[in-house]
């Protein structure tokens, strides 16, 4: 005897999991649904982001009129290719899908000069960084830009301690430990940004695009990442960007 069931195959529920997530969110007003895309792509893996529906809407989302759902897409879908880039089954994501990252990118450049708030303009030169493919820590880059903070070892060979990089309105300075949670007074040591007419690579180019776009703020911020902090314990002047890089190797 055979039977027929009307449960759908799992790929099949996967697939209209996927596709509704996808069409929430595109209506702008649904944070759960980002926050479940987030989940289900990118931190455990549950929904396939090769599935073609992903870049597909990711991709006319932020090409939409709807600023907030577009950075929203180009956030996701700029760390998305990242994460495919260093999976072995997924790293050809990128290349099967040029057309779309270069709709994507054209997008993320487009939002970045047209944006006012400090922070989702960070966020976005994230996106325009990933969706480059060039470099691997932009994410824990402007992490530090967005938080005011990097929480970062000191390069010593003997392992010396965690150094908190504080850039922003509590200053300019290192410390050691979590200082903020800190009971006792900390001593800081001040940092040293870089001189942006020294500055060279990744660090200029970002340093001018945020002067350019009106980011004197977030420019500033930059001179600091690219510049150098003081250990606390042994102090050693190293570079920030350095260990932010070493974090991510």
């Amino acid at each position: 005897m055979t039977t027929s069931s009307s449960v759908p195959l799992a790929d099949d529920a996967d697939s209209d999991r996927l596709r509704a997530l996808l069409e929430r969110a595109a209506k702008g007003a649904d944070s759960q649904a980002w926050s479940d895309l987030w989940t289900e792509l990118y931190h455990n893996g549950s929904l396939d982001v090769a599935h073609p529906l992903v870049l597909h809407r990711l991709t006319d989302m932020a090409e939409d009129d709807h600023a907030d759902t577009a950075a929203s897409a180009l956030h996701l879908a700029g760390a998305l290719l990242v994460q495919a880039d260093q999976r072995y089954e997924t790293r050809n994501l990128r290349s099967q899908h040029v057309s779309q990252v270069a709709r994507l990118l054209a997008a993320a450049n487009r939002w970045r000069q047209g944006t006012a708030d400090r922070n989702d303009y960070c966020h976005l030169l994230e996106a325009v960084l990933n969706l480059e493919g060039d470099i691997h820590w932009a994410q824990d880059l402007i992490w530090g830009v967005v938080s005011e903070e990097y929480e970062i070892e000191c390069p010593n060979p003997g392992g010396c301690t965690s150094v908190w990089v504080v850039i922003g309105e509590r200053g300019f300075f290192s410390a050691m430990g979590d200082y903020a949670s800190s009971d006792d007074d900390v001593e800081t040591f001040p940092l040293h940004p870089a001189d942006p007419r020294a500055l060279e690579g990744l660090g200029h180019r970002l340093y001018d695009l945020a002067r350019a776009d009106g980011h004197d703020e977030v420019a500033q911020a930059l001179t600091y990442a690219f510049g150098e902090a003081t250990c606390p314990e042994c102090m050693q002047r190293f570079s920030v960007v350095g260990q932010v890089i070493a974090s991510c190797s």
